[in-house]
């Protein structure tokens, strides 16, 4: 099934790399795609419940949903992801 979530915070190739990165780390998971432009994370799963546990690896990494609240924890979350992403390009 294809989902995908509209986040905050993304702002670069870099996040989309960390993003990436991340959940490709989840079993599963497959074809992740981050389009920077729309701030869209979309990927299949085989099943619905993986939807609330990208949202939080997201949130985690400090690129909420556009649900949640968008805190100065996740802004810097974002900044550190960001710039993470760059470095591992």
């Amino acid at each position: 099934m294809k989902n995908s979530i509209t986040v905050q915070n993304l702002k670069c190739g870099g996040c989309a790399n960390t993003i990436t990165k991340n959940l490709s780390n989840f079993e599963s998971i497959r074809e992740v795609q981050v389009d920077v432009e729309s701030s869209t994370v979309s990927f299949e799963s085989a099943d619905t419940e993986e939807i609330s546990r990208v949202k939080e690896k997201l949130k985690s990494l400090g690129y909420p949903s556009l649900e949640d609240d968008n805190s100065l924890t996740s802004k810097a979350k974002s900044f550190v992801s960001c710039a993470t992403g760059k470095m591992s390009s």
